[in-house]
């Protein structure tokens, strides 16, 4: 090829540079969004936008949706009865999340058990009459206008207490009984509590949390086959024994599109999709709030959202739904201590897949079971344990080796600043005790020796030269021994 062909083929500049001008957008954006995500505190800035979003995004849905339902009067209440009220919840939740966020998760590890203990406790006092019914369940507390379900704080504290167990348990983790007691026992006799209420959305999240704790936790694959299939049967039991769960099941499978039927709301929440179309209504605008969809400022706002935000309203939310469990599973992955990398992953799980559930019923995928939409529907206790939640997400960001490193050597920033959040410790193996691996067993979690009790080189050189003959006459000592051992042996093999 001659000298002319190269030129021939070689772009002109005013190609080269017209197709730099097409490419630069994208190449800068994804330049600019991995620098980013390489920051030290990426994943703790985002779980704070995350959570700072969707609940703004709750409080103006709740806004719309409890405007004409608030107003009463007959007693005297406005239309913003039900949001401020939420209002509320918001900054207790607001608290609790600075809590969650600023607790050392070695305390939380800790206080596991006894939260376990408690919140068992709580679930058996809660069927008693000290328990108040609400829709046909006995599952709340109630003092003056506040309301409290134990059966949320048990998910949390069974989490917690559940990957403390299973760390602990780790090196004989294989073996079934290690694996299964006493983690399945005590979240069975949740289930089981919980289903005394009855509650079947409480102990679906319930089961989610126990199969994301084994899941991350490395359980065999074949055991989430056997639970899911026992799982199954027991859902079918409790649908056959209760009739209004039958019904609804019934209505799911045949798809009865008679709106008078027990696919009542069902049926007008996806006729409340249907009308929000691309761009939807505009707030305020929707049908939805005049009773035409019972409850919906609780379980199915969700289809409030499609009516008056549209379909690109719905993909908002479902976006930022992907985000938490990509900035969850990212935390769980980049973190160093197995304990803080089960609970991040489970409880990203346990979120996420209450959304999904939330939302898959809603659309019609799934039989309605009664699960609040995270963050965004209304609630007291639903709410409140969420923010705890996402709080536990950032102070586990905060834990990952970067962001340990950052923190200690630059400062707070600041969000630390404002928050007045402690620098975090570096995570520090347990140490292995003597014998451990002979015996089967584990060892209690403890820190390494402490850097002024253990000789320093400069001390190991002094001692080498200060005691050469005992080094050198030990050694030879031990070569003659191995000297015998190896002739032994080999006349042994003759």
């Amino acid at each position: 090829m001659t000298a002319v062909d190269e030129k021939k083929r070689e772009p002109a500049p005013r190609q080269r540079k017209s197709r730099e001008r097409k490419e630069s957008p994208f190449v800068a954006f994804r330049t600019a969004l991995t620098a980013w995500l390489s920051r030290p505190l990426a994943s703790f800035h985002l779980v704070l936008a995350l959570t700072g979003v969707l609940t703004v995004i709750g409080a103006v849905m709740v806004l719309s949706a409890s405007s004409v339902a608030s107003y009463n009067p007959k007693t005297g209440t406005g239309v913003y009865a039900q949001f401020s009220k939420h209002l509320m919840f918001v900054a207790i939740g607001a608290a609790v999340f600075w809590v969650g966020l600023r607790v050392p998760l070695e305390r939380v590890r800790r206080l596991s058990a006894t939260a376990t203990v408690v919140c068992l406790g709580l679930l058996v006092l809660v069927l008693t009459p000290l328990g108040s019914e609400v829709n046909g369940s006995q599952g709340w507390f109630r003092l003056g206008g506040f309301a409290f379900q134990p059966v949320e704080a048990a998910k949390v504290a069974l989490a917690f207490w559940g990957a403390h167990i299973l760390v602990i348990k780790y090196n004989i983790i294989n073996q079934w009984r290690h694996l299964l007691v006493p983690v399945v026992p005590i979240a069975l006799l949740m289930f089981a509590l919980v289903m005394m209420q009855p509650d079947l959305g409480g102990t679906v999240t319930l089961a989610v949390v126990l199969l994301a704790l084994l899941w991350f936790a490395g359980a065999p694959k074949r055991l989430f086959g056997v639970i899911l299939a026992g799982g199954l049967a027991g859902i079918l039991v409790l649908a056959i024994i209760a009739p209004y769960r039958l019904a609804r099941v019934m209505s799911f499978v045949s798809g009865d599109p008679d709106t008078s039927a027990d696919g009542f709301q069902a049926n007008q929440a996806k006729l409340a999709l249907a009308d929000g179309g691309m761009f939807g209504k505009g707030l305020g605008q929707g049908q939805s709030n005049w009773g035409y969809l019972p409850n919906v400022q609780n379980d199915f706002i969700f289809a409030l959202i499609g009516e008056e935000l549209g379909f690109i309203g719905c993909v908002v939310v479902l976006g930022l739904f992907a985000g938490v469990a990509v900035v969850g599973l990212r935390i769980a992955t980049r973190n160093l201590d197995p304990w803080i990398r089960i609970v991040s992953g489970t409880l990203t799980v346990f979120l996420v897949a209450q959304a999904g559930i939330n939302i898959g019923y809603v659309v019609g995928l799934l039989p309605v079971t009664g699960v609040t939409l995270p963050l965004i529907s209304y609630g007291g206790t639903s709410l409140v344990i969420t923010m705890l939640i996402m709080g536990i997400l950032a102070n586990a960001a905060r834990h990952e080796p970067e962001a340990v490193a950052a923190l200690r050597s630059q400062g707070p920033g600041k969000f630390g600043r404002l928050l007045r959040l402690p620098a975090p410790e570096p995570y520090r193996p347990p140490a292995k005790r003597k014998g451990t691996a002979a015996r089967g067993g584990t060892a209690k979690a403890a820190r390494p020796a402490p850097r002024t009790a253990r000789p320093s080189p400069a001390q190991e050189r002094r001692r080498s030269v200060r005691e050469p003959g005992r080094r050198t006459a030990a050694r030879t000592a031990v070569n003659r021994g191995t000297a015998k051992r190896g002739t032994a042996n080999r006349r042994g093999h003759r």
